[in-house]
Order: structure tokens, then sequence, then C-alpha cells
């Protein structure tokens, strides 16, 4: 098992916005105060205890904007100890006036293989047409072009109502790779919803410079659903194919509505009836290709 999308954190510092006490932002999850209490790696290792877990890939977590390097230095730390994370996501806001000096700084790490910066844009589907994401910004497109000088991916995190703009945006730069998480935020389980977003999955899937994680795939409404999720899951390998899909457990965030082990037994019994190596695809070897993680130290291998 790869784990290719978690989040570790300690609070004490304060140096996470959205995880403060006194602050509750909206959440696609609703309220989140439960996940506001430190997570590092004996947590993540605990929770993963007897999954097979020989590496994992580390979420940015909103860390302090004004000081995007800081958590991955924090995570790198942790790193050279224990070998969690094996490979970070790392935080830039490519329309920022210190965007090139802030990417140098994050590619100079040997664990950061890519950047996250949620786009915005519309929030609800009542609401497209009303405007862009970040993604259709000539300014913001100029960072995100920097990528590709530093060997970086992009972390899309977008609701599935603008993924047309990540389509454009793979089809201008195809030099960078997209990784689109939480196969592309579906917020609930409505038939029209499920047809709208097969169809905005779909087209992104059509660019072979985009992969996407089987992560983050409770909503509020049904928390962690295996029924719920079939549908979803094989969708996903159906258009992606099983070697652009990968597993992420989105923990602590998705340990909202279940345990790690529970999630990773859905999964199984959803993806059995692939093929041996299309099940090591997901599990494995497509976040091992993406993010060529270092392995977990072997004395902390669950």
């Amino acid at each position: 098992m790869i784990d290719a999308h978690h989040h570790l954190w300690a609070l004490a510092d304060r140096r996470y916005p959205w995880l403060r006490p006194d602050v509750l932002v909206p959440h696609r999850y609703g309220d989140y105060s439960a996940i506001k209490r430190d997570y590092g790696v004996d947590d993540l290792l605990r929770d993963a205890q007897g999954q097979h877990l020989v590496a994992t890939v580390s979420m940015e977590a909103e860390w302090d904007p004004d000081d995007p390097v800081g958590e991955t230095v924090a995570l790198g730390q942790v790193a050279a100890t224990t070998g969690v994370p094996g490979a970070m996501a790392a935080q830039a806001r490519l329309d920022a006036e210190d965007v090139v000096d802030v990417l140098t700084a994050q590619a100079s790490s040997p664990s950061v293989r890519s950047i996250r910066q949620k786009p915005g844009g519309p929030a609800r589907l009542a609401d497209v047409g009303s405007g862009r994401t970040l993604m259709g910004e000539p300014r913001w497109r100029a960072g995100y072009a920097l990528l590709a000088d530093h060997g970086l991916h992009f972390e899309l995190q977008t609701p599935w109502w603008n993924l047309h703009e990540a389509a454009e945006l793979a089809t201008d730069h195809p030099e960078t790779l997209i990784v689109v998480n939480h196969g592309g935020v579906l917020l609930d389980h409505r038939r029209e919803t499920f047809d709208g977003w097969r169809a905005a999955v779909s087209a992104v899937a059509d660019r072979p410079n985009v992969v996407v994680k089987a992560s983050g795939l409770c909503t509020e409404a049904d928390g962690w659903d295996p029924v719920v999720n079939r549908e979803v899951l094989m969708t996903l390998v159906d258009v992606f194919g099983a070697d652009r899909v990968m597993f992420g457990s989105n923990f602590p965030v998705d340990g909202l509505f279940t345990t790690y082990a529970a999630m990773l037994d859905g999964l199984r019994s959803i993806l059995g009836v692939l093929s041996e190596q299309e099940q090591r695809a997901v599990f494995h070897d497509t976040a091992d290709r993406v993010y060529r993680p270092t392995r977990i130290h072997e004395e902390f291998r669950t």
C-alpha cells in the first residue's frame, strides 16, 4: 500500500488558521471540530496498522500562507527520522509576487513532488457561469507555467463542475501533470449530480497528463459508504484506467466518518473485481510512479 494523500499537523503553534479552536470555516464535510487535534506520524501509522503501508505522500494542509515553505521544512524534519512522509505536495500561491522564490524553495526539498493551491471559483453548481476559477487567470497561469521548470506536478482540488477549466489547462500545458484530488469532489450521490460528475471527469480524463486520486470520497450526508461509492470508484477506473488512479486516505479528515481499516475494506471489496495488476496499480503502482516516495523506515512499517 501507498497512501497518496494524507495530512500531518501539530497545532501548538497555531500555524494552521482553519484548525484554530475559535475558527470554523465552511467545509464540505460540515463541522470538522473533531479533527482539531495533533495528527502525527504515530497517529497515521496507528490508524493504518495491519494495512501493509510501505510509503506515504503528505498533502499541504493550508499552513500559514505567509510562510508557505515552513510546513515543508517541518515535515522534512519528521520524514528524516521515520520515512513519513516519503513525498510531499507543498503549498504555493501561483499568482503571488514571490511565486518564483517560493517554487524554487519548495523544489529544493528532496521530498516535494507537487504544488497545491485551491483555485476557488463557483462553489455551488447553481453559481456556474457567474465566474471562473484561478485556472483562467493570466497571472495565475504564468505562475503555473513555472511548475514545469522545476519538474513539479499540480494538485487540483475543485468541485467537478470546474473540471472543464482543468481540461483546458492540461491541454495548454501538456508538460505538467495534473493530479485531480478526491475524485473530482462529488459532493452528493443524487443521480443528476452523478451524471454531471461522470461527464466532467470523463472529459478531463481524455487529457493524458491528468491522473486522479480515489480519496476524499465521503460526503456530509452519506459519510463513507462502500455501496454508494462503488459506482464512483468503478467510473474512475473506467474513464482513467487503473494506471492513472491511486488510493489516498485523506486522513485524518475522512476519519470524521470511518476508520482506516473500514475504508480499505470497502475499497478492496469494490475493486476486487479488477485484475491483480489493476488493483496493484490503484493501491501502489500509480502513486509509486507519480510521486516516487521513499519508503517508511522498516521499524515503523505497519
